[in-house]
């Protein structure tokens, strides 16, 4: 098992999704044409953590869910040495006109949320896309793009390793640090 070091334990880790619904139900009120869309894969987690309590919170769910494959979106999709793995995309909707909370787990360079921008494009014009996001590295951005709602930000250099546990995967909600990727595994 590898030693990361804990940034978000699990107890911090619960207040700060609590944190991030109670923010969206202040910006969103009953979430009156509003959807919320998961990147696939790991935004996903976060997405559904986020439906599930704000389920709990308001007594109902007032918004569309869906899950979002941006695997062919991706600026490096024809330059990786080894294939990646597409996801589902699982949207039965379209958001023209909506307000749109599109959930990552992790902001890195930004090229995800760009990729999932153009994603988006295919289902609909939306009023209003922003961005949540559980952790923001923010020193490490190659794009203009932002979190409205953030977890936490993270100050780490480019070879360091943010990986995010839940609870129903790793038997434990956190976030850790790594020096690096390999090291994470």
């Amino acid at each position: 098992m590898p030693n990361g070091r804990i940034i978000l334990e699990t107890a911090r880790f619960q207040l700060t999704i609590e944190r991030l619904c109670h923010q969206l139900i202040e910006s969103y009120d009953d979430f009156q044409n509003t959807c919320i869309i998961g990147i696939q894969p790991r935004g996903v987690i976060l997405a559904n953590r986020i439906q599930e309590r704000l389920t709990a919170i308001l007594g109902n769910q007032n918004f569309e869910y869906g899950k979002l494959d941006i695997t062919f979106y991706r600026d490096d999709f024809r330059t990786r040495n080894s294939p990646i793995k597409a996801n589902i995309t699982d949207m039965d909707f379209i958001i023209e006109n909506k307000k749109v909370i599109l959930i990552d787990d992790v902001l890195y360079s930004g090229r995800t949320v760009q990729a999932a921008l153009t994603a988006l494009q295919h289902y609909g014009r939306p009023q209003k896309v922003e961005l949540l996001a559980l952790i923001d590295r923010r020193f490490n951005r190659h794009l203009p793009i932002r979190s409205d709602y953030l977890g936490l930000t993270i100050d780490a250099l480019d070879e360091a390793y943010i990986k995010v546990e839940w609870e129903h995967l790793d038997g434990e909600d956190k976030v850790l640090l790594f020096a690096n990727k390999d090291e994470a595994k």
